[in-house]
């Protein structure tokens, strides 16, 4: 279902959730937003599809679990949607936190999970950040990562500031925010960013932060 067109400049959102309720209190929310409009919804893996197709959005704001009721559905359509939209940013927004999702969610392509009790202010940071290419967890996903991925036993291959790039990547910060934290320039963050991606042999943000908590370095 298409919504309306949204003025250049704006982050344009496909909202995923096969409760129209949820849908209609998100788009309320995020159309408030002066940078953010819906511009699609869809309840089905389907639909989804084709409402990304026909409307290009920058973010697809993504349930994990839709009509069928399995986790597959959800993770089967983040992976289409990064393999044939790779500059669509999928950003899951899902009740269940659960470490097997959240690492499954990221090696399917998404930038980022957050869940559904989370507040207003840190939902449209977050979709902001993926609409930037960034990747976004907070907390409690950052810590699911790391729980699943624990066991490794490899000895980190990054820097010592490097790696605190990394923990400010799994903590959802952007190349500025990092800069500021670090005291270093945007430029050279992104200098290390390429470098970690690198080393670590990835292409995303959100990878690095699956690939240096497999190692163990978070």
């Amino acid at each position: 279902m298409v919504i309306r067109d949204a003025p250049p400049g704006k982050v344009r959102i496909v909202l995923v959730d096969d409760h129209e309720i949820v849908r209609q209190g998100l788009r309320s929310i995020l159309d408030r937003e002066q940078d953010l409009r819906v511009v699609g919804e869809a309840c089905t893996a389907g639909e989804a599809l084709a409402v990304v197709l026909r409307e290009c959005p920058t973010v697809v704001l993504l349930d994990l679990k839709l009509s069928t009721g399995a986790d597959t559905e959800g993770l089967d359509l983040c992976e289409q949607l990064t393999s044939r939209h790779p500059e669509v940013g999928v950003l899951v927004l899902t009740t269940f936190l659960d470490d097997a999702l959240v690492v499954e969610a990221v090696q399917r392509g998404a930038r980022g999970y957050v869940v559904k009790d989370v507040d207003t202010t840190e939902l449209v940071r977050s979709i902001r950040a993926v609409a930037r290419d960034e990747s976004t967890f907070d907390s409690r996903t950052a810590a699911a990562i790391v729980r699943s991925m624990r066991a490794g036993s490899e000895q980190p291959v990054l820097t010592g500031r490097e790696l605190k790039v990394v923990g400010l990547l799994a903590r959802g910060l952007s190349n500025k925010d990092i800069g500021a934290r670090l005291y270093i320039s945007e430029t050279t963050v992104k200098f290390h960013v390429r470098n970690i991606m690198r080393k670590l042999d990835v292409n995303t943000r959100a990878e690095v932060v699956y690939e240096a908590s497999k190692l163990g370095v978070l």
